[in-house]
């Protein structure tokens, strides 16, 4: 699949690269790993990375606009986006062709060309390795480009702490760390904290809840959110911060937003992907995400966690 991807990208001139909505680090090092390989590999093609900006994230790049004639013709491919429904810019079905790829489990099976590896860590991990498989063909990596698929591991390994983290993928991070970028200013800034975040993040160790058989579980309100001057995005970055804490088999964040309650999946084992596809969402096994639209629901989701925490042994 990785020869067929690389192929069809010789074949065209414009090339468009979609993401998720509400961007992480894996969705921008991928999207925009690929699009600086692209561009420094086909200087004479059209390459654009596009999706609404993440502000947090802006120091790793900043997306395009574009007219939709750029569309006519043209191969669109979307990185780390299981589900159609998330696709950040909606657009992303008028192009030629439609290339996938994504490392979480293929639910929604769009595109012309899928290429899923849930084995690997992160999406930015399958873009270091589309890019080894393509330097026979002349793929060129740039320095911008090696510190976008770096920032994309890290985020989604949790800086090599998560599970997902395997021998393959600290190689990988070993080839990108010889390029001549800074790791620690990049760490500074993935991982800086503003002082409304880190007293955002005092008020969720001072209500957490803690249920029988390991569930732990946070509510922040729109109310919450406004006392702290904190947006849902950044309230959500905070989700990783209980898994510390002794007991806890699964936890989840409710963050409400103005049409929704998001809510954030994590697990020390048991499968909690398959309770947020019953609220609108999916992902991963140990790291999933859903969507209701009541309070009284997040009270169901906890019960449905509480149900597998107590079948895990």
């Amino acid at each position: 699949m990785k020869k067929e991807i690389i192929r069809t990208i010789s074949l065209y001139d414009t090339i468009i690269i979609h993401r998720h909505v509400r961007p992480d680090p894996d969705a921008y090092g991928s999207q925009c790993g690929l699009t600086e390989i692209l561009k420094a590999t086909y200087p004479e093609k059209n390459i654009f990375a596009v999706g609404t900006p993440e502000p947090s994230l802006s120091f790793l790049y900043t997306p395009e606009t574009i007219e939709d004639s750029v569309y006519e013709n043209a191969l669109v491919i979307v990185c780390d986006t299981a589900n159609q429904e998330r696709i950040s810019d909606p657009r992303y079905n008028m192009g030629a062709k439609l290339i996938k790829i994504d490392h979480h489990p293929n639910e929604d099976r769009y595109g012309d060309l899928i290429w899923v590896d849930t084995d690997a860590s992160s999406t930015s991990e399958m873009i270091y390795e589309l890019y080894l498989a393509g330097k026979e063909a002349g793929w060129k990596l740039p320095v911008k480009g090696a510190e976008l698929i770096y920032a994309g591991i890290v985020g989604d390994t949790g800086r090599f702490l998560f599970p997902n983290t395997t021998k393959k993928t600290l190689k990988y991070a070993g080839e990108l760390i010889e390029y001549p970028f800074s790791s620690q200013e990049l760490f500074n800034q993935l991982y800086e904290t503003k002082l409304n975040v880190v007293r955002l993040n005092g008020y969720i160790y001072q209500n957490v809840s803690l249920t029988e058989h390991g569930v732990a579980s946070v509510h922040i309100t729109e109310d919450i959110l406004k006392q702290y001057n904190i947006t849902p995005s950044e309230a959500s970055q905070l989700v990783s911060t209980l898994g510390n804490i002794s007991g806890i088999k699964a936890w989840v964040f409710f963050v409400e937003e103005a049409d929704q309650i998001r809510v954030r999946l994590r697990s020390k084992g048991p499968i909690v992907n398959e309770i947020a596809k019953k609220y609108n969402g999916g992902g991963h096994p140990l790291a999933a995400g859903a969507s209701i639209y009541d309070w009284k629901d997040a009270e169901r989701v906890i019960a449905d966690l509480e149900h597998i925490c107590k079948e895990q042994k």
